[in-house]
């Protein structure tokens, strides 16, 4: 996500870095690659200009900071500049105060509006509400029945009717939503591979017969430039609330999430990080600028763990892992909660300073849906249950045989037990590093150098030992001793 233009400014920042003092012309021939890198991504070119003019204007004034060098100073007006074009905070949902909510789901054919009309069903769901998805589509063949699949993922109901009225649809699924106690509905609308007055029309009369509390308007993030264009003619014809950006994971340049907000005033509310039915985030302006900058994004990443990690696994793991007692079982079962974050790609992004990581990964696979970890997996559910809780015992005849049963070679099984015994060593030098620390601060707490003060920062889960893992998946890890 957004990798080419990441990298194109934070390659423009470098050059300032180290310098005590910068001058005019340090600031503008910075500025100049960043406009650069902007218009690569396909940011439009008036909003480049108004974006410079005003970091210039900032940065050439008297916002230098006494804590902060002149570069970082830079950088950080940068930063919020960025947020500022994408909206500065993330915007939220209008939720009526007397349900249902009805939200409108528009856009073109091809955009993921059906996907993101269920991505967003199953996020409403596990933020405690009662959501139905109405099938309102009634032009496109299986448009009905791939919302009955997404709905029954996300174990929504789906309300139909076997009629060719989208505007009658939608007006009786409000009684849908009455009879069955539903706080939500998601109206799944038809698209068009291209803007027409007979789809505007059919939308104008769906919006004035229900009056939706939120018109979501879906675009691909992939199309760049034309996607500000889509958006224009939409919330001219419709008075769009919000928008969702779909596979913005796979957008390398960032034009459409750039430019959207400032050309047509609409708030990208959401985004698609993914296939998967949970891959829909809502988006976040300044964490969003902080990634693209390289700093990270802690809480995302922080909120991301929360909600798909469990507590208790997490915790047994800890255990675990200090008593040196973490086996082959624990490490499948800390891939399968790796996989439910996402992609190693993304999960890279959000640690500050590990963003250009991924290059160094040369020969290492970052899909989590990948051949490589599936072969791992394979492996090791080839192996029997004492097999995985002591690797010792693993000779070259059972080797012969875990290689058969998960389809793989014997260098294959060799190469993971190799970097299982790896990836443990890795984590008894952690553990003992830490340990370190910890009489460390006891010393220095009796010498009353250390004071205790509350802890505000949110509480995250244990992560999966992300180091050990990307060692595992490549032997390649740069920071392996």
């Amino acid at each position: 996500m957004f990798e080419d233009l990441s990298q194109n400014i934070q390659e423009a920042f470098r050059k300032l870095r180290g310098r005590g003092k910068l001058n005019d012309e340090d600031i503008t021939k910075a500025l100049k690659d960043v406009r650069m890198a902007l218009l690569s991504a396909d940011v439009n070119y008036k909003i480049v200009r108004d974006f410079e003019k005003a970091v210039k204007a900032r940065a050439l004034g008297t916002e230098i900071l006494s804590n902060l060098t002149p570069a970082q100073s830079v950088i950080k007006i940068v930063d919020e500049e960025l947020a500022k074009l994408m909206g500065g905070k993330a915007a939220k949902l209008n939720i009526s105060s007397r349900p249902p909510t009805i939200i409108l789901m528009v856009g073109l054919q091809g955009s993921g509006k059906t996907t993101s009309a269920g991505k967003l069903a199953l996020l409403m769901k596990r933020q405690g509400k009662r959501p139905a998805l109405v099938a309102a589509d009634i032009y496109r063949p299986a448009a009905i029945k791939q919302l009955q699949v997404v709905g029954k993922q996300a174990d929504v109901p789906v309300f139909t009717e076997d009629i060719k009225d989208a505007v009658q649809i939608a007006k009786d699924s409000i009684k849908f939503a009455d009879k069955h106690a539903r706080d939500v509905l998601i109206i799944d609308t038809a698209g068009r591979l291209q803007i027409d007055e007979r789809l505007m029309q059919e939308l104008k009369d769906i919006k004035a017969t229900v009056k939706p509390h939120e018109i979501l308007l879906v675009v691909d993030s992939m199309i760049g430039q034309e996607a500000v264009n889509v958006a224009e003619t939409f919330h001219n014809a419709l008075g769009v609330d919000g928008i969702v950006l779909t596979k913005l994971d796979g957008d390398a340049r960032g034009g459409a999430a750039l430019s959207i907000k400032a050309a047509t005033g609409c708030p990208i509310k959401f985004v698609g990080m993914g296939e998967k039915l949970e891959a829909l985030e809502i988006f976040h302006p300044d964490r969003m600028a902080s990634r693209i900058l390289g700093m990270g994004d802690v809480l995302s990443l922080i909120e991301k763990a929360q909600s798909t990690i469990d507590a208790k696994t997490a915790e047994k793991m800890v255990k675990k892992i200090k008593a040196d007692e973490f086996t082959l079982q624990d490490f499948l079962e800390q891939l399968q909660q790796v996989k439910k974050l996402g992609s190693l790609n993304d999960l890279l992004g959000m640690v500050p300073g590990l963003s250009g990581l991924k290059k160094k990964l040369t020969g290492v696979d970052l899909d989590l849906d990948g051949k490589e970890v599936k072969h791992m997996e394979a492996i090791i559910l080839s192996m029997t249950p004492k097999e995985r809780a002591d690797t010792s015992i693993i000779d070259a005849k059972r080797r012969k045989r875990i290689a058969m049963g998960s389809g793989t070679q014997v260098a294959d099984v060799n190469k993971l037990l190799k970097q299982f015994e790896e990836m443990r060593k890795m984590m008894r030098r952690f553990k003992n590093s830490q340990a370190q620390q910890q009489t460390s601060k006891k010393v220095k707490g009796k010498k009353g150098k250390i004071k205790k003060g509350k802890n505000t920062k949110p509480k995250m889960p244990m992560l999966p030992n992300l180091g050990g893992l990307l060692g595992q998946l490549g032997g390649k890890f740069p920071f392996k001793k």
